[in-house]
């Protein structure tokens, strides 16, 4: 058997944890050796589960003394990512963050400081750039088939009620956040990654469902952000965790010459075709993609870049504090307009 390069240990062992190890252990240079959580775990049982042995710990001091341990992958409750992620900067690991990096802005200078102090590489967990749909639609566009995109929207409709497996910490404000932070945040990057970064301003405003089922939620569940870039374009993100339906993750771009819809498409670059209909990509949409298949593609490029001693493409923190600036100005909007209304 080949060794791998990269030993990785994982803090918090949820369901983001069991992804990430089967993701982690089918890359070509790293395996998960370690676990750290709060709640005692059996390694016996980690090694049925996950086909490999992994030492368990409970004490985060110590997961962290480990020499032999190259980075970690911080899987723990989304208030405790960034003294995590700052601790674990500080015993010099690499660093795989699964998004929210934190749930406010100073905490997210704090994770930045930490990393670029210690200088290390980074891995922000913003899948979906990675997903079959995303990467095609990307592709696409780089090769200028729908011109320039004016008007772009990518949405998140899910019902995240009591039958979710996160429901527990998501519907608290300390742990969720906010519908963006919690989940729509991913429909933001994604809109970014079709887009760019240049935002000029953000607005949101926020609503919620009377079902019973959401009741418990301590935020808004549903939002809706208008984004105007620099350039005069426009973009819109729903991040929506009250809707009674399956996941859908929706695209919708339009551009100068064309016009991309979830998996379809009309271009004017490409000869023949018909306006009339859409044609279509062969590809997953990134709601049937799953998990375990985007983050192999994430991590496998990650642990290729930290190999060749460059920084993470797509995704390194630096990336990701884009997204999630941009996020905490469409929050501070809503806020306004909530406080505007009454």
């Amino acid at each position: 058997m080949t060794m791998k390069r990269y030993n990785v240990g994982i803090i918090g062992y949820g369901a983001a944890a069991a992804s990430h190890i089967a993701a982690i252990n089918a890359t070509s240079l790293a395996h998960v050796t370690s676990v750290c959580s709060s709640r005692k775990l059996e390694p016996a049982t980690l090694a049925s589960r996950h086909g490999c042995h992994l030492n368990c710990f409970q004490d985060i001091a110590d997961f962290l003394s480990q020499p032999e341990l190259h980075a970690v992958s911080i899987c723990s409750l989304p208030q405790l990512h960034a003294c995590h992620a700052v601790a674990a900067a500080q015993a010099g690991k690499h660093l795989i963050l699964e998004q929210p990096i934190a749930l406010n802005h100073e905490d997210c200078q704090a994770v930045r400081d930490a990393v670029t102090a210690s200088n290390l590489k980074t891995c922000v967990g913003f899948r979906y750039r990675f997903s079959n749909q995303l990467r095609a639609i990307k592709a696409f566009l780089d090769r200028g088939l729908l011109g320039r995109i004016h008007y772009g929207e990518v949405d998140y409709y899910r019902g995240l009620g009591p039958w979710f497996r996160q429901y527990q910490w998501l519907q608290k404000k300390e742990s969720g956040g906010t519908s963006l932070l919690a989940a729509g945040c991913h429909a933001l990057d994604a809109l970014l990654f079709f887009m760019g970064p240049d935002v000029q301003s953000a607005s949101c405003y926020t609503t919620h469902s009377l079902n019973r089922d959401f009741a418990r939620f301590e935020y808004p569940t549903s939002s809706v952000t208008i984004l105007k870039f620099r350039d005069g374009r426009v973009g819109k993100v729903g991040s929506v965790l009250d809707a009674q339906q399956p996941f859908y993750f929706r695209v919708h771009l339009i551009g100068s010459e064309g016009t991309i819809l979830d998996n379809k498409f009309y271009s004017t670059q490409l000869g023949a075709l018909d306006k009339a209909q859409w044609s279509e990509f062969a590809v997953k949409l990134a709601e049937e993609d799953a998990p375990e298949s985007s983050y192999q593609r994430q991590f496998e490029t990650f642990f290729d870049a930290l190999s060749r001693g460059e920084d993470m493409p797509l995704t390194s923190l630096k990336d990701a504090l884009l997204t999630h600036e941009i996020v905490f100005a469409a929050e501070r909007s809503a806020q306004r307009h909530e406080h505007g209304a009454k």
